[in-house]
């Protein structure tokens, strides 16, 4: 009989399906429900690095009155850090499947301190959401980079446990990023993060949020580099993020090469209770091609398994588009 188990970061999970980062991981309350639906493993919502700072930047006085300003910002930090450690904590003390925290940074700061604590309080992994916006047109594509595995590199000398970084997409080299972070021992990675995005109200004529949720369509962003990167000789696992909604999705990803899918836009629209559906859909799947565990067909589509890779290389339309009505 078909078996879901399987593993992610080293850590054993009942299923693929992992519950991503969002309100659905922010109260004990549907963290709890999330395992009663079948997840494997649950992200806990981001503690923000810019929340922080704001609200830090936002309490202090105007007067001056410099002590009075450290000790409310000391207040404001510690007290957002308590209430999160306090999450992991009664988390790992209600539900028996792996809970990860996650932090969602914009600099290399003194907040990679903090990662101690999560581990501290009893998180099984890390999960850290980073990208750094390009602002200025003199800073070069490998300074950038380099920021990335500055953080990893601190990161993984502060914890023990495991360290995934959730990226973007927008790199010149995508596979020489994830070659580097492995250099570093990191441990996972999730590939990709889905950024918040503007669009222009022309009625209006303001500046307003685009979609904040993924499509099914958008799958394809992302199948050819986890195909690719499953392909490549550094071992590191990969939990593929973007427009999962059915067993079919998840199955998909695997055979790229993902270790396990992270869901969240599907789960807004649908309820936590459609966890279950996607797991169903996995176990059917596998039951008729006869396999017995998600270890079984990892990356068997992947870059290096198929006989004709160009697939996963063609970039351009021309061979399709050139006899297309």
């Amino acid at each position: 009989m078909a078996k879901l188990k399987t593993k992610y970061l080293g850590l054993e999970i009942n299923s693929p399906v992992i519950v991503g980062s969002s309100s659905h991981t922010a109260t004990l309350s549907k963290i709890k429900q999330s395992e009663d639906y079948g997840a494997g493993a649950v992200i806990l919502k981001s503690l923000f690095e810019e929340q922080i700072n704001y609200l830090i930047a936002s309490s202090t006085s105007t007067v001056a009155y410099p002590e009075a300003d450290d000790y409310m910002a000391f207040y404001l930090r510690s007290n957002t850090v308590d209430e999160y450690l306090e999450l992991i904590r009664k988390a790992k003390e209600s539900i028996n499947i792996p809970v990860i925290a996650s932090i969602n940074c914009i600099s290399a700061g003194s907040w990679i301190d903090f990662a101690r604590r999560i581990e501290e309080a009893g998180a099984d992994a890390l999960e850290v959401n980073m990208f750094f916006l390009p602002l200025q047109s003199n800073i070069t594509s490998d300074k950038i980079e380099n920021t990335y595995l500055i953080l990893a590199g601190k990161l993984k000398e502060k914890i023990k446990i495991p360290l995934s970084i959730k990226l973007g997409f927008r790199f010149t080299n995508v596979l020489n990023l994830l070659d580097e972070l492995y250099k570093r021992r990191v441990e996972g990675v999730v590939m990709f993060n889905r950024f918040f995005e503007p669009d222009i109200d022309t009625e209006k004529m303001t500046i307003v949020p685009a979609e904040i949720f993924s499509e099914k369509n958008e799958m394809r962003y992302v199948l050819r580099w986890i195909a690719m990167a499953s392909a490549q000789k550094f071992n590191i696992d990969i939990s593929a993020s973007t427009g999962v909604y059915s067993g079919t999705d998840a199955v998909k990803y695997i055979l790229a090469g993902a270790s396990s899918v992270q869901v969240c836009s599907a789960l807004y629209k649908k309820g936590l209770q459609h966890i279950g559906e996607i797991n169903r859909g996995i176990i059917e799947w596998m039951e008729r091609k006869g396999f017995e565990s998600p270890a079984d067909f990892r990356g068997k589509l992947n870059y290096s398994s198929v006989d004709n890779p160009v697939f996963y290389e063609r970039t351009q339309f021309m061979k399709h588009f050139s006899s297309y009505d």
